[in-house]
């Protein structure tokens, strides 16, 4: 069975990965699983930087086969606000209750209610990196509800379905999630590459 470093602290995502490569000749390992003990940086302005940067620093430490994810929740009406800056939207402290509550004060008085996440996966393979994306289109909500999930759970709703992201199973969040499409795409290419 083939390991994988999946960099980063996050047990939510890791939760959603797990779930999404079930059954496949994959172990996905987190970083405190591989004994690494760092928090990355995501210094940059954009998804893909941040995400090759938790990726390359992770292969320079282990030399192993290693991905990582960088999402960001982008709203029209806000020029594509929080973005980048999703998870500390309403600062470093990255508490998400309040993050959602300066988008929401922020959507008031919009009509236009557009959003979509991003996540752009970084996978290093042999020292050499490969990107993919997984978008999904939707809205936010005018209030939080549901209780699973995390992050902007509560207040999207995506494309094709009338409850937030909160208010479903993981089994249900993965038809739609922006990861979920990221990690497929990855899953794709290693099996052409005859790794899957």
């Amino acid at each position: 069975m083939q390991q994988l470093i999946f960099a980063t602290n996050n047990l939510h995502k890791t939760e959603e990965v797990r779930a999404i490569t079930a059954g496949l000749p994959y172990h996905i390992i987190t970083l405190k699983e591989a004994g690494i003990e760092i928090d990355i940086p995501e210094p940059h302005d954009t998804l893909e930087e941040n995400a090759s940067e938790k990726s390359n620093v992770i292969y320079r430490l282990t030399q192993k086969n290693c991905f990582s994810e960088d999402t960001g929740l982008e709203v029209e009406a806000l020029n594509g606000e929080p973005g980048v800056k999703s998870a500390r939207y309403a600062g470093d402290e990255r508490i998400f209750d309040k993050n959602i509550e300066k988008l929401l004060k922020n959507l008031k008085g919009h009509s236009n209610r557009k959003a979509r996440f991003r996540a752009v996966v970084s996978l290093i393979l042999e020292g050499k990196e490969y990107q993919f994306e997984g978008i999904c289109n939707g809205i936010i909500a005018e209030a939080p509800q549901g209780s699973s999930g995390f992050g902007y759970d509560p207040v999207f709703i995506p494309d094709g379905d009338t409850r937030c992201f909160a208010e479903m199973t993981l089994a249900e969040k993965n038809q739609y999630n922006h990861r979920r499409k990221a990690i497929d795409g990855m899953l794709q290419f290693l099996k052409q590459r005859h790794i899957l």
